[in-house]
């Protein structure tokens, strides 16, 4: 049914809809970074289209660190998924930006959602989002270097890099006792303990 979307944005943009895939309610459109925004404020407005709640916004890499330049023109694929409460359908816009400078129009003001994950985004992959209203890390402090979740960032290294504090023996980061998580992410149960109760007792498994 949300092909309706994809035929409504090829009629309205043309060729600066790069392209355009549907799969079993997956309808996706790959659009030009130019018309980005408009675009997203096209499907939320138009009466056929109507996507008015924001579901997600994420970065994807598609650099290949040992094959590919960090600079490459297309390296990060920003999409936005959004649903049409009326309509009942949805669709992924997609468009792409440079390695050497990444950034796009910020959707905040399309949809307030956006905002949080725009800085996830901007704190995970360093993709800056022109004209967002607070563009600041949310997961990372402030002296953390780099991006977490680019290619090219090594899988071991070690942060943070701001000294650790007196009394932060078992904990993550620059944390104090009442700050951060302990390093097992939670506290130790004995699953097996009589006095759990039972619904934190484990499961029996039904292909037994």
């Amino acid at each position: 049914m949300s092909k309706i979307i994809l035929d409504r944005l090829v009629e309205k943009f043309g060729a600066d809809v790069r392209e355009t895939s549907s799969f079993r309610g997956d309808d996706v459109a790959l659009i030009a970074l130019s018309r980005w925004r408009e675009a997203a404020e096209f499907v939320k407005s138009d009466p056929r289209c109507q996507c008015d709640y924001f579901v997600d916004l994420s970065v994807v890499d598609l650099c290949d660190p040992r094959t590919d330049d960090l600079d490459m023109e297309d390296r990060f694929e920003v999409y936005v998924i959004a649903y049409s409460v009326t309509k009942k359908h949805r669709v992924r816009l997609k468009t792409r930006t440079s390695g050497e400078d990444p950034r796009v129009p910020t959707l905040s003001a399309v949809w307030k959602g956006a905002n949080w994950l725009e800085r996830e985004a901007f704190d995970m992959y360093g993709v800056r989002f022109d004209g967002h209203p607070d563009l600041r890390r949310i997961l990372m402090y402030e002296e953390f270097q780099g991006f977490p979740l680019r290619k090219e960032y090594p899988a071991n290294k070690a942060q943070p890099l701001v000294a650790y504090r007196e009394g932060t023996f078992d904990r993550l980061g620059p944390f104090l006792t009442d700050e951060g998580m302990p390093l097992n992410r939670g506290p130790s149960v004995d699953l097996l303990d009589p006095a759990l109760p039972l619904d934190r007792a484990p499961r029996s498994d039904p292909n037994d």
